[in-house]
């Protein structure tokens, strides 16, 4: 008995069902740990029958959990559980937080890894510094914004050309040139440097293993006396312990490649650019 092709409709139908879930699970993050299924309708606009038949099945499939209050829902057991063995993927993850709490120590600031999540960097590891009267930090698991140092360095060296296209999407013709001219810098100089308001700034450069960037590690500051232009000794801390993260890593050529451009910019520095 020949069982026959399932038609293209169905097809179409499994995939958007399979997107919407996709949907539903990136809707929590630090910020947002528990959802209703109205919370779900109102973002994702759906109809909250449909929201709600999403979220019940996505319990019973071990994705969601029922939270403590009423109607509301939580990551279940399953997404902690290929959380777990996604990060025991990331070498990186188990090897660099020495190297993170030396830099930090060494220059007294926070530094922060941050891996490649579905929608773009997410801060993964952070070694916070508290001997400044200011701590600058970031939540673990916080999803990095298109204005971000970490982001341009992952745009400048990412396999997928068309990863600028979703994080800009939505984004104003400014804000794209913006973006487009900090990831272009980030790219020709090795490092990034972002400025935001009320005067925190973050310096990222990438981490490498044998397939490419594998992260990004960053100094997150508010101190205007704090000097990490080009060549200066918290720029080259920085550098060079990303450099070391990537020879253990298997990364040792990109890396040291990438230290080689920073160098060289250092020699012959573009104009400032406060977008970068």
């Amino acid at each position: 008995m020949v069982t026959p092709e399932p038609s293209s409709e169905a097809s179409s139908s499994d995939i958007q069902a399979v997107a919407r879930v996709g949907q539903i699970c990136a809707l929590f993050g630090p910020h947002t740990t528990e959802l209703t299924a109205a919370d779900v309708a109102d973002r994702l606009g759906l109809n909250r029958t449909t929201a709600y038949r999403y979220c019940a099945s996505l319990v019973a499939a071990g994705i969601l959990e029922r939270g403590p209050r009423r109607g509301s829902f939580v990551l279940g057991g399953l997404m902690l559980q290929l959380g777990i063995h996604a990060l025991g993927r990331r070498r990186v993850v188990e090897i660099a937080p020495p190297y993170l709490a030396e830099l930090g120590a060494a220059v007294t600031m926070t530094a922060v890894l941050s891996l490649w999540g579905a929608r773009g960097p997410v801060a993964t590891l952070v070694e916070e510094e508290r001997s400044r009267s200011i701590v600058v930090t970031v939540r673990p698991g916080s999803q990095l914004d298109i204005w971000a140092a970490q982001t341009h360095v992952f745009l400048a060296h990412h396999a997928d050309h068309q990863a600028i296209d979703r994080m800009t999407e939505g984004a104003t013709p400014a804000e794209r040139a913006a973006v487009e001219a900090s990831v272009y810098t980030a790219r020709r100089n090795g490092y990034s440097i972002a400025h935001h308001d009320g005067g925190v700034f973050g310096a990222a450069v990438p981490v490498f293993d044998e397939y490419g960037i594998a992260a990004t590690i960053a100094l997150l500051g508010a101190d205007p006396a704090v000097d990490i232009s080009p060549g200066s000794p918290t720029l080259t801390r920085l550098l060079g312990t990303a450099a070391a993260l990537s020879a253990e890593l298997g990364g040792g050529r990109e890396g040291q490649y990438s230290a080689d451009r920073q160098s060289a910019a250092a020699n012959n520095p573009e104009p400032d650019n406060p977008d970068v």
